[in-house]
């Protein structure tokens, strides 16, 4: 198991070694501090922006399962702001009730008020920020898209001083502005106003890549030099259109070595032809009808930590181009502006991406009740909490709200310790089906309709009701169903027939962009070859066992995103 990240300080490295699974009401789990870590040298300031639609409700997302865990009665120490999703509220301009519902329908199909709700974070960190603090941001589905588009305003403006509110459309204006001179004024402007400021964690589930009727990438949101470290849960059973996953991608190597040259001269120079290469002395390399590098495609098969790869592509109905005018320029200027905060940082964002079993919903949550005990969306959630601890965030976690949501506060506090093996997958083990009526299984929720209060207020101390280890959770909620949107909503099959565009990486980090119908096809997986692919453990528990549906008797789960390598197994 690739259990150690480069992530775990060295003063933890001789405590992280293999351990035996303990139970979540422990004498050691219960002695552990009720607010973990309990003091730190810093303020967090920790950002939350909920997935499309959601918001408190009866099936919340791992958003506000996260905020419910957070510390929130001392502001000296740290503070935490929560955005309800894309389409669950418009800008605060007073309008007609009939334009406001339509605004709404709007936003939650293809994030049309996306602007608000980067603002709104950018105004709280205006607010609230003071020289020392830690930025931490998080997001579901499009919410991690504004996370990481206000990561990316961030860096390209700088965050402006307290109670400049008249300045933030302005500076969201130049933010999405990509041409030569909006790159030009967007320069002149941090350094007349702004300050520079990192972020020290960035962790989103399931990011997607539908925002704005004609799509358009905002800069810095496929990668971005002032994020210390990036995490990402994705789905590998997602197949909708209007949900295809948006990685984090590196720069090219033309790129890349142009980033480093790059100085605020070179900003105030014209933006080069899409066309022309970055280097002239070598023309630009034609689009390949492959979808793999040239590396890739010197044999038909090949063998990569003990599994094999056969050469093929995408089915019919698509066209390949080599990315739009847009994009190049987006790319070549993005590398540019991004020399000074890699000088900054010293060292490259920690980025880990990891693959988890179920479809949007199972790895961002909202797609079980709250009072529903064991659901896929609990096991990234647990991952995602797990890396706070091992990057050293510093973020405040309440103790019994961890004890809830599976995780064994003493594995995380004062040392991050190994996870034990998993369970190992029996006969009886049978990967559920949803039920036909949900049944309210969970003792203690972490939220409910009850303590409307809850995502502002620290939990009420009482008893765990979870008894077992957290490996013993993880296993049943491995094992608990998926919820697959495609088969439950209709509606959503229309999408499947209209062509739209995709972009991707290749191997050697060029890009290419695909235009064609969908058509329910899973989600595609690049750069396996040359880069693997990061799979959670319980992905592999999952496949171990059979379904319980008897119209699926004798088979076993598989993923519908094609794992052509031996995964990397996290844990």
């Amino acid at each position: 198991m690739a259990s150690t990240k480069d992530t775990v300080n060295n003063e933890q490295a001789d405590v992280y070694r293999p351990t035996l699974p303990t139970s979540l009401n422990s004498e050691a789990t219960l002695s552990v501090p009720s607010v973990i870590p309990p003091e730190h040298d810093h303020r967090t300031l920790v950002l939350c922006f909920d997935g499309t639609g959601d918001q408190f409700d009866a099936d919340n997302s791992n958003i506000v399962q996260l905020v419910s865990l957070l510390k929130k009665n001392d502001r000296n120490k740290q503070m935490v702001y929560y955005q309800s999703g894309i389409g669950t509220y418009t800008s605060s301009k007073a309008v007609a009730p009939w334009w406001s519902a339509f605004q709404k329908t709007l936003d939650e199909m293809v994030a049309w008020n996306l602007d608000s709700h980067v603002m709104g974070g950018y105004e709280f960190l205006m607010q609230n920020y003071i020289e020392g603090d830690k930025i931490c941001i998080f997001g579901f589905s499009r919410g991690a898209y504004t996370a990481r588009s206000l990561a990316g305003m961030l860096h390209k403006i700088g965050l402006l001083p307290a109670d400049n509110l008249q300045q933030i459309p302005f500076a969201y204006k130049m933010y999405t502005r990509v041409d030569h001179i909006g790159w030009e004024q967007s320069n002149g402007f941090k350094k007349a106003f702004c300050s520079d400021v990192t972020i020290d964690f960035l962790g989103v589930w399931d990011t997607v890549d539908s925002v704005g009727i004609f799509p358009k990438r905002l800069p810095f949101t496929t990668s971005n030099g002032i994020v210390r470290v990036f995490r990402h849960a994705i789905s590998l059973d997602e197949r909708r259109s209007k949900f295809k996953t948006n990685l984090w991608n590196r720069p090219t190597d033309q790129e890349a070595q142009l980033g480093v040259q790059a100085s605020s001269s070179q900003l105030a120079q014209p933006c080069m032809s899409p066309t022309t290469s970055l280097n002239e002395k070598e023309p630009s390399t034609p689009i390949s009808p492959s979808l793999h590098s040239p590396s890739e495609k010197r044999s038909n098969t090949r063998s990569v930590r003990g599994g094999s790869e056969k050469s093929g592509g995408f089915r019919i109905n698509e066209i390949r181009i080599g990315g739009s005018t847009h994009d190049k320029k987006l790319d070549t200027m993005e590398a540019m502006y991004s020399a000074s905060a890699r000088k900054k940082l010293e060292v490259p964002t920690d980025i880990e991406e990891v693959w988890f079993a179920g479809c949007h919903c199972d790895v961002g949550g909202g797609s079980v009740s709250n009072k529903t005990r064991h659901s896929l969306a609990r096991i990234p959630l647990r991952w995602m909490v797990r890396e706070c601890f091992k990057a050293n965030t510093g973020i405040m976690f309440d103790s019994e709200g961890l004890r809830e949501i599976g995780l064994d506060p003493a594995t995380l506090y004062p040392f991050v310790t190994p996870r034990p093996r998993p369970h190992k997958i029996k006969p009886e083990h049978k990967v559920q089906k949803p039920p036909e009526v949900p049944i309210p299984v969970r003792l203690h929720a972490t939220l409910s309709k009850k303590r409307p209060a809850g995502i502002h207020a620290h939990h009420a101390v009482h008893s765990s009701p979870f008894l077992g280890s957290e490996e013993a959770e993880e296993l049943n909620d491995a094992l608990s169903p998926a919820y697959d949107q495609l088969k439950l909503k209709k509606g959503w099959c229309i999408l499947e027939i209209l062509p739209l565009q995709l972009r991707y990486q290749r191997g050697n980090n060029e890009w290419v962009t695909r235009f064609g119908s969908n058509l329910a096809r899973p989600r595609f997986i690049p750069k396996q070859i040359t880069h693997g692919v990061k799979v959670h453990r319980s992905v592999k528990m999952r496949m171990d066992a059979e379904y319980e549906d008897e119209r699926k008797k004798g088979k076993r789960y598989k993923p519908k995103a094609h794992l052509r390598v031996e995964p990397i197994w996290i844990d």
